[in-house]
């Protein structure tokens, strides 16, 4: 009985180490603290001869040398900061013996299929400030302010709506990109702003791949040499995806 409940524990310790690096890798976070949480949460949790090995697209973890690997596949990414610090949150207050490992995995599951991203509007408005003040801030453009808001809160939306009834990758970048360059350039001839240049700048910056070059960088550094290159390929293409929209726009309405 006392050899079935260390299986059990085992299995447990797994499977939450598992959820918690997939809940950080699906949200953004970086390999390097995908590892040293996945390894805190197996030393609180006694399993000192745990061993995990973390991708891009997947982890794989063993709890002790005579069970078995189990394996978690990374299907899709996207960028929520929140997630990765709760995760930390729980991880910390596990350390601290505040909540139980049963517990630790209960809140995880239910982060992962409860908690949804920030509300579609909220999304917008962070976008329009993210291309408003970039006007101001980099380039001393109080005029087109308003009309630089616009245009990257309706990239981002278009970005969003793409990304929603498509499962094909870098695509959303694309169209979204297309349809920046043709507001910005519309706009202009409308006599609304000033400067197409500033509104196609102002307009993809919520859509640029900052989190992922930062990511890849530090993956890079710290020794991963899978996934930092996968990052930094992965942010070239999101890159190159908003350069050929943007590209295409251009040629088509000169």
């Amino acid at each position: 009985m006392r050899w079935l409940n260390e299986r059990q524990k085992s299995k447990l310790v797994v499977e939450t180490c598992l959820l918690a690096g997939k809940i950080m890798i699906e949200n953004g976070s970086e390999m390097v603290r995908v590892t040293d949480t996945i390894d805190r949460i197996s030393r609180n949790a006694g399993a000192t001869e745990a061993r995990a090995y973390v991708t891009l697209t997947g982890i794989i973890m063993s709890a002790t040398p005579d069970m078995g690997s189990q394996v978690t596949a990374i299907d899709k990414r996207t960028f929520d900061l929140e997630k990765v610090s709760t995760v930390n949150d729980y991880s910390r207050q596990f350390a601290d013996k505040k909540i139980s490992l049963g517990e630790f995995y209960r809140r995880l599951k239910k982060m992962d299929k409860d908690v949804r991203p920030f509300p579609f509007w909220l999304q917008m408005i962070g976008a329009f400030m993210v291309s408003s003040t970039l006007e101001v801030v980099f380039r001393s453009n109080y005029t087109d302010f308003w009309a630089a808001g616009f245009v990257g809160m309706m990239g981002w939306c278009i970005y969003c709506l793409t990304d929603h009834y498509t499962d094909i990758r870098f695509l959303n970048e694309f169209i979204a990109a297309i349809c920046i360059g043709f507001m910005s350039i519309l706009i202009i001839r409308a006599g609304i702003a000033k400067s197409a240049d500033d509104l196609i700048i102002g307009g993809l910056m919520p859509l640029v791949p900052g989190v992922p070059i930062t990511n890849a960088v530090r993956d890079t550094l710290s020794g991963n040499l899978v996934s930092g290159p996968s990052r930094g390929i992965e942010a070239i293409m999101s890159a190159c995806a908003l350069g050929f929209g943007v590209a295409m726009a251009i040629k088509i309405l000169g």
